[in-house]
């Protein structure tokens, strides 16, 4: 696609996402931050906007928007609702598995639904006991003629309240190649969610318990081989949660260096504008700074993968720098608003707290460095953007 015209339209694009997330999205944060609870509502109307799609192909009813396009979306409701851009990354998230190792039955029956946000999907792989370590996982599947019998625990479950169809992963026998994957309906006999608990911050959006107990499931809900579970969390992870979750912190560092200059303008110090103070505009600076650095790490790796090349250490990267940098940026944001940041009735000290949400998902910062000086040291297992480059090369037609 001509470059001026992919540009153009991922300017409109850019538009209609901010218009809505203005006049929808921004009236309804008060109620979401003294419900602390998921806004069920909201999340379903964000979804029949089509977003949830924007990397599912224009044949099973997405946008086939592509990665980039899937990052603009996400920036700019994160920009007003942290919250609300966690719940779209965490569905589309959820849909990524069905896009890369769904059978053609499958992709048939569900993308066109998740396309039109008729159904919110999730994707369950982390365990109370084992966290990050995918491995030590303890769930399991044993099979029981054409179907399979699940059993245990998943939790920090993105959007588990309202899921409709929770992508599953278990173990089916020892070590790495133990691991199966499976789509469960969020009605079916045996699946049970949690209380939901209250957050320190993401409020209107919920990351829950699920529970399997004995729960019967079809062998054709099974998402590939057995054996594959591992490479649909792996590819999950790296491929849709690592970019998602910078496009969240992308937006969050948006609203912390909007929100910030604002108050500078509006507060005066000695006559003058409360930026005119050495020591702030300093810290200003230091928050654009970040900012522009991260902007380019995010739509530079979203822009390889669009492109099908190999790019797992700029996912990796782009997720490292902006959940440090919006971390960074919004501690100096609270430094200039000082004890004006401690009260709610600006959003300052909830951006802090949203960004300490975007830390642990998809891999800690400390997980990035070492994947990173595995990169470095050319000792990396291969590259999920690369055996996966025939899928998520996508032309952008919005």
């Amino acid at each position: 696609m001509d470059g001026y015209f992919a540009q153009r339209l991922h300017h409109q694009l850019r538009g209609r996402v901010r218009h809505f997330a203005e006049s929808e999205v921004r009236p309804l944060i008060p109620a979401m931050e003294a419900g602390r609870s998921v806004h069920r509502e909201l999340s379903r109307l964000i979804a029949r906007q089509g977003w949830l799609g924007a990397t599912i192909s224009r044949d099973h009813g997405g946008m086939g928007a592509g990665h980039l396009a899937k990052t603009i979306i996400i920036e700019e409701l994160s920009r007003v609702s942290a919250a609300m851009g966690a719940m779209v990354q965490a569905s589309q998230l959820g849909a990524a598995k069905i896009v890369h190792f769904g059978s053609d039955e499958q992709r048939k029956t569900w993308l066109p639904a998740i396309a039109a946000g008729e159904c919110l999907p999730t994707i369950a792989v982390t365990e109370p006991e084992s966290g990050g370590h995918v491995l030590g996982m303890s769930a399991t599947a044993v099979r029981d003629g054409d179907d399979y019998l699940l059993n245990g625990r998943k939790v920090y479950v993105g959007n588990s309240h309202i899921g409709d169809l929770h992508g599953v992963v278990v173990r089916t026998g020892p070590g790495s190649g133990g691991l199966t994957a499976f789509l469960v309906e969020a009605d079916r006999p045996g699946v049970r969610v949690g209380d939901q608990k209250p957050t320190m911050g993401l409020h209107g959006f919920g990351f829950g318990e699920l529970v399997f107990d004995n729960c019967r499931v079809p062998a054709a809900n099974r998402l590939g081989d057995e054996g594959d579970g591992l490479a649909v969390a792996y590819s999950s992870s790296v491929l849709y949660g690592r970019p998602n979750l910078t496009a969240v912190s992308l937006g969050l560092h948006r609203a912390i260096l909007e929100e910030t200059t604002r108050f500078c303008a509006e507060r005066h110090r000695y006559g003058n504008p409360l930026h005119e103070l050495p020591s702030v505009k300093l810290k200003l600076g230091r928050i654009q700074s970040r900012l522009m650095t991260a902007r380019l790490t995010a739509y530079h790796a979203v822009h390889l993968l669009d492109e099908g090349m190999p790019c797992d250490a700029e996912l990796m990267n782009a997720k490292l720098i902006n959940v440090e940098s919006a971390l960074d940026s919004a501690r100096n944001a609270m430094e200039i608003h000082a004890a004006a940041g401690l009260f709610t009735d600006r959003p300052i000290e909830r951006y802090l707290r949203d960004a300490h949400h975007i830390f642990a998902p998809a891999g800690t910062s400390d997980i990035q460095l070492l994947r990173l000086a595995e990169a470095a040291l050319g000792t990396a297992k291969g590259q999920w953007s690369e055996r996966l480059a025939d899928v998520v090369r996508m032309e952008p037609a919005l």
